[in-house]
């Protein structure tokens, strides 16, 4: 065996496929299971896997995999992909593009945020841990398995729809209220808009979620004002920051330390410095490097711009590039559901937004003489083709097209992406 993938609900078998894999020294992939096919072929190419334990067996046989007994396991003649040593699990982001990088990480790098993690809440009397997010997601998986067991504490990883959870961005939130109260939990992670949703219902209802002692939220940018509003409703809720090239969280508030507006401090296993240029790097958190790249071990450079205070909290100001990161915690490079849309001849240009946004939103310029009906068919298609959490839930066409002599595109045609959100923000607002 090669490479082991992992494509299944959460559960206790995937712990324990996640768990023996690393005992056995196996490089492990888990699978998100809303990966688009394409997506998932991308992943099993790349990284040279040759055995999967995989729930679904049209899935796994879509994938090349055939069944080798009568348990959910299967397996593919693969050439084996050269890999950074060390290598114990690649762990594959939401993917900013169609074909998400695969993320090489060490045991040790992962153990380390989880004693991070566990030494940074002990005191908290954390005992039962519940997961609401998919497993194969890094952030559940280090902090919501391995920090508990760090710090001889339960787990409890029921199946994703019974918590409220589906796709990359559906939440029931009164169905992840009633998990909580029915598991009894101390401690849950949070996406931004996951915890928005919760706050909305709890707005209503005459009391909180009272075994709750700690409530980590991050993935995205968390405004200050919901964390204030959530913790007056009775939800312990504390900011946190981390990247899967970090093997997750980099820094978190805690009750002993906690500044609202930043994402904590650095934990212990990490070393933050800020470039020259404002954008935060990142040392020591077991990234080995990309599969198909040369291995890396150097200052990891996040893309984010951010500074230390002079208490040494991280504060995260924006984004370098274009990438947008949704309130469910999805990265998307725009220009990806951009050509999508544009794949047709209904549309002559187009941009897409949707940082902080439970869903993403297009401004559409519409090629003459088409017709509303013609953009919503295009649109249609064109999310067909995209996974949930990349694809247009809104729209609107846009009132002239994006051109230099109306400060919305450059002179070489560039689209003034900045100068596009301003001029329709109100109407996405209203919407």
């Amino acid at each position: 065996m090669n490479v082991l993938g992992l494509l299944a609900d959460n559960g206790p078998d995937w712990v324990a496929v996640d768990l023996d894999a690393e005992a056995a020294g196996i490089p492990l992939v888990p699978l998100p299971t809303f990966f688009t096919p394409a997506q998932l072929a991308h992943a099993v190419a790349s990284t040279g896997m040759d055995a999967l334990y995989c729930t679904s067996e049209s899935t796994a046989r879509a994938l090349g995999f055939h069944r080798k007994n009568n348990l959910p396991w299967y397996s593919r003649e693969a050439p084996p992909v050269p890999l950074p040593p060390g290598t114990a699990k690649i762990t594959f982001t939401s993917g900013t593009t169609g074909a998400p990088k695969g993320v090489c990480l060490s045991a040790a790098g992962q153990r380390a945020v989880a004693q991070s993690l566990a030494d940074a809440t002990r005191g908290l009397n954390l005992e039962r841990h519940l997961c609401l997010l998919p497993l194969a997601v890094l952030l559940e998986n280090i902090a919501g398995i391995y920090a508990p067991l760090a710090a001889g504490a339960q787990w409890i990883a029921p199946p994703l729809a019974e918590v409220g959870m589906s796709g990359a961005a559906g939440f029931d939130a009164r169905a992840c209220l009633a998990a909580i109260e029915r598991y009894q939990a101390h401690s849950v992670i949070l996406l931004p808009q996951m915890l928005s949703s919760l706050v909305n219902i709890l707005e209503k209802e005459t009391h909180s979620p009272l075994t709750l002692r700690f409530v980590a939220v991050g993935g995205a940018r968390v405004s200050p004002a919901l964390v204030e509003h959530a913790r007056a409703l009775g939800l312990p809720v504390y900011e946190g920051y981390g990247l899967s090239e970090c093997a997750s969280v980099v820094a978190l508030n805690t009750p002993q330390a906690d500044r609202p507006g930043s994402v904590g401090r650095p934990l212990p296993h990490v070393r933050v410095r800020i470039a020259a240029d404002g954008e935060i790097l990142v040392s020591g958190g077991g990234f080995l490097g990309y599969v198909g790249q040369e291995p890396s071990r150097q200052e990891f450079p996040t893309g984010d711009l951010g500074r230390l205070d002079e208490s040494g909290f991280l504060h995260v100001e924006g984004r370098r590039k274009h990438v947008l990161i949704t309130s469910f915690g999805r990265n998307v490079a725009p220009e990806w559901p951009e050509a999508e849309l544009l794949a047709g001849g209904a549309l002559a240009q187009a941009a897409v937004y949707g940082e902080g946004r439970p869903r993403l939103c297009a401004v559409l310029v519409a090629a003459p003489a088409a017709s509303d009906a013609a953009i919503a068919a295009q649109v249609s298609a064109a999310n067909e083709r995209l996974p949930d959490y990349a694809r247009i839930a809104q729209w609107v066409r846009a009132e002239s097209p994006f051109a230099p002599q109306n400060g919305l595109a450059t002179p070489n045609g560039r689209v003034r992406r900045d100068a596009v959100w301003q001029r329709y923000r109100e109407r996405f607002d209203a919407l």
